[in-house]
């Protein structure tokens, strides 16, 4: 018999892309909300920029998460498609990422797991943050998009005035929650 959860399922998987802070504010709205559980994967190079910018640290994500994976531990429930989630969110997305995720390559958790995302319906949103991008790149973004991944660059808004950069990073991981139909004040919509 299966129970299903009231809380929804969310996957966090953090890469080794630039830009922490985007998974940060994801990771404190997710882990303080009573309707979510968060589960994060780490991979080994999301550590390594751990060392060289703020935003995020794996204390911080550990705390914030019912359970934190590393990217090694292919047998965790997120590798399953019997384990049933809400959505996953690859913030920031490593465009060697978006690139094992676009040809289905499981060779780790977070492609794993994305992999079963996609197979099984469900929503998986992919928040790449690299500039330019090289023909590669597009190739490859095309291709998880039309696997059924969203793209959603982590380009933020500007009309609602931000004054900080946390403002700025604010509006983007409101924009990701929205993907996952998750209600969230991160930022000023239009018009409001």
């Amino acid at each position: 018999m299966c129970i299903e959860s009231a809380k929804k399922r969310v996957i966090l998987a953090v890469t080794g892309a630039s830009g922490l802070i985007y998974a940060g504010i994801l990771a404190r709205e997710l882990g303080s909300r009573e309707d979510v559980e968060l589960f994060a994967i780490l991979s080994d190079a999301a550590r390594e920029v751990m060392r060289h910018e703020e935003g995020l640290d794996e204390a911080f994500l550990r705390a914030t998460a019912r359970a934190l994976y590393s990217e090694k531990d292919i047998a965790a429930p997120p590798a399953s498609g019997s384990w049933r989630h809400q959505g996953m969110i690859v913030c920031p997305c490593s465009m060697a990422s978006v690139a094992a995720i676009a040809q289905g390559l499981g060779n780790n958790l977070i492609h794993r797991a994305a992999d079963v995302t996609l197979k099984e319906g469900m929503k998986l949103v992919l928040v790449p943050r690299e500039t330019p991008l090289s023909t590669i790149h597009l190739r490859n973004l095309l291709a998880a998009r039309e696997a059924g991944a969203t793209i959603l660059p982590a380009c933020p808004g500007f009309y609602h005035r931000p004054a900080t950069i946390q403002d700025m990073a604010a509006h983007l991981a409101g924009r990701i929650l929205d993907q996952l139909d998750i209600p969230n004040t991160l930022f000023q919509r239009w018009g409001e």
